[in-house]
């Protein structure tokens, strides 16, 4: 018997277009999507990808306002969807919005299961707030059970008194043979990409926004010490876009010798075309619910450079085997491994096909598998 599922996210993110489309081919589920908006502008560039799209869904109109560093969103119809989409069992991506306390109000008032799709970790600092974390905790005892992406977001829930019964993994993926087989095409044209996009021989790489909390100029100040026959050898490259690009570039014409290239904001075809080109994926970020990026980059096939503080770490890096971790704000840490790594190209062709092995068992299935799970163990339960 099939379980009709209602998933309440914020927008259309291309990453989680293929989750989706897995989850609705499942024989357990039966799927319908509302998204709190298409896209927020001010924050992501991503196209919308709604051609790809295998699963029912619909758009709740909305109006949004990004204030003081907070992302305020306001729907309208939350109710009136809910009811016309006549779930057994709502799934909901976090508990920021007013929409998702309006689903949780109306999940309880009919006695139905309400589950929480929980991406938070105890290394994100964009918690600790007392009025923030009281009201968090009066929403997750209200929670009938809990999806988390790894061991970061478990171990947090734990944290606050879940019980373990109820927690439930479903490991963060990407589209892995899609970024692979991007991958794959680049380097057989490799001299040709590389010229096309203006890229080093050799170059480590950073991907996502470009923003002081992602650890970037600490990513710039590690290159910057790094010895000058390195430098000369191996250049850093600034996949992104974001608020301190300016400073960056100007903080990054002071470095010689060096080779810093900023190629802006990449689509996902194009960023894996950065991916296959490099020695290995730089992350040093100070805060990340999980780092999507790290998938990405792990599925074409690179090894990672990882901060402590993102979510996936505990999950995807074997340290020596497919990358290497390091604490937020330690240049001097980050400087040793990129030297490491940026010295030993043999090992960064081993630990990347490493990398390819591990996220293997981070895919789109193994997500939906754990989502199925979780919905058949808690409506079970309810009988």
């Amino acid at each position: 018997m099939k379980r009709r599922l209602v998933i309440l996210t914020e927008i259309i993110a291309p990453y989680r277009i293929p989750l989706f489309n897995m989850l609705a081919g499942s024989e357990s589920v039966d799927l319908h999507v509302i998204f709190l908006a298409e896209t927020d502008a001010n924050l992501r560039d991503w196209p919308v990808y709604k051609e790809e799209i295998k699963f029912s869904f619909e758009i709740l109109p909305s109006w949004r306002r990004h204030i003081a560093g907070y992302n305020l969103l306001l729907n309208r119809g939350v109710g009136e969807a809910l009811a016309a989409a006549a779930p057994d069992v709502i799934l909901c991506g976090g508990y920021n919005y007013i929409a998702s306390w309006q689903a949780l109000s109306w999940a309880r008032s009919r006695r139905l299961p309400f589950l929480l799709w929980s991406e938070s970790n105890r290394q994100d600092l964009r918690r600790g707030l007392a009025p923030v974390e009281f009201l968090k905790g009066k929403f997750l005892d209200r929670c009938a059970g809990f999806v988390v992406p790894g061991q970061s977001a478990l171990e947090y829930l734990a944290a606050h008194s879940v019980e373990q019964e109820k927690i439930f993994t479903a490991p963060n993926a990407v589209d892995n043979d899609l970024f692979a087989g991007a991958a794959g095409a680049a380097r057989q044209d490799e001299r040709g990409c590389r010229r096309a996009l203006g890229l080093p021989e050799r170059y480590f790489l950073f991907a996502g926004r470009l923003v002081p909390e992602k650890g970037v100029f600490d990513l710039l100040s590690a290159y910057a010490t790094l010895d000058e026959s390195l430098r000369r050898q191996c250049g850093l490259v600034f996949a992104g876009d974001g608020a301190v690009k300016g400073q960056l570039e100007k903080q990054a014409a002071s470095i010689s010798p060096g080779m810093v290239r900023f190629t802006g904001f990449a689509q996902r075809e194009r960023l894996a075309q950065y991916y296959a080109l490099a020695e290995a994926l730089i992350l040093p970020t100070y805060t990340d619910t999980w780092g999507l990026v790290v998938n990405e980059a792990m599925a074409c096939g690179l090894p990672v450079i990882l901060s402590r503080a993102a979510g996936c770490a505990a999950d995807l890096v074997m340290e020596n085997r497919n990358g290497l971790l390091v604490s937020p704000k330690d240049v001097p840490a980050l400087a040793a491994v990129m030297t490491s790594l940026g010295r030993q190209p043999e090992l960064c062709r081993t630990m990347g096909a490493e990398s390819m092995r591990r996220i293997s068992r981070y895919s789109p299935s193994e997500w939906a598998k754990g989502v199925v799970r979780a919905v058949e163990t808690i409506v079970g339960e309810r009988g």
